[in-house]
């Protein structure tokens, strides 16, 4: 089985030790492990065709590795750099992308685009992009937050948070909102519907018939949904809503109700408390 053609290849006891060590390894990354298989299946006089066919590789992996290993021993079987175009934006670069991005804006701007950070750093609008990318940056966007400036709000969100973990004994809880103005539209020609390869279709023009307002009630316990529609937007409606909610609540039960404040001026701000 051997190929007096090859060169020979013999290991010290340290190589030998060192490549079992990386096969049976099993943190080493699998190339290298098939690797330190390949060379010491060498060692035993084996040619190329017998060790492919022995570790179910190609002919063409064990000559290479083979000759790698002859060459450069065992730095030999590590990976060597891949070819490519050399890297063109800096560390540096990347860097100033990123902090001037968080921590700057462009003159006569409120932050920046990729155009005018590209021309300030020096690269390509395409690379600046592709860094925010990377770290997760969207300067175009913004969102909203509110800062409550109620002082009892602690207070308030223990009472709510301990309401919903905790209802009070013979009590039901009840998480109340409201969808204000639901549109009622009516359609110009009738909806038409979905189809294999055709989703449903509906005419853009409409007749419009006013709005609608959706109390909803959630009991938090058994996820029943108590809700009731009014034409119009008042205080007198969601009180109505409220004596709806009683009505359908057991007797001898203590309600309570966690809800927003609602829109109209008419509803005291306290009704949401």
């Amino acid at each position: 089985m051997g190929d007096t053609r090859l060169e020979p290849v013999v290991l010290s006891d340290v190589e030998r030790l060192t490549l079992e060590n990386w096969a049976r390894r099993r943190s080493t990354a699998q190339g290298l492990a098939v690797r330190a298989r390949i060379v010491p299946a060498c060692a035993n006089g084996w040619n190329n065709t017998v060790v492919a066919a022995r570790l179910d590789v190609g002919r063409g992996t064990v000559s290479r590795w083979r000759t790698r290993f002859l060459r450069d021993r065992l730095d030999g079987l590590a990976d060597e750099p891949r070819p490519g175009v050399p890297r063109t934006i800096t560390d540096a670069q990347v860097e100033e992308v990123v902090v001037r991005t968080l921590e700057e804006t462009p003159p006569a701007g409120t932050h920046w685009s990729k155009r005018e950070l590209a021309e300030v750093v020096g690269i390509s609008p395409a690379s600046v992009l592709r860094i925010w990318h990377a770290f997760g940056l969207q300067p175009w966007r913004t969102e909203t937050f509110e800062i409550s400036p109620d002082p009892f709000l602690i207070d308030k969100i223990r009472d709510v948070v301990g309401l919903y973990l905790a209802p009070p004994a013979n009590a039901v809880v009840f998480a109340v909102d409201e969808k204000p103005q639901i549109q009622a539209l009516q359609r110009t020609a009738p909806v038409l519907p979905m189809v294999p390869g055709v989703p449903e279709r509906r005419s853009f023009d409409y007749v419009r018939h006013g709005t609608v307002d959706l109390f909803a009630a959630l009991n938090t316990a058994t996820g029943k949904v108590i809700s009731k529609l009014s034409a119009q937007h008042r205080a007198v409606d969601f009180r109505d809503f409220l004596d709806e909610i009683d009505c359908q609540t057991g007797k001898g039960l203590a309600v309570h109700v966690i809800c927003d404040n609602c829109e109209d001026r008419d509803v005291p701000q306290g009704a949401g408390a």
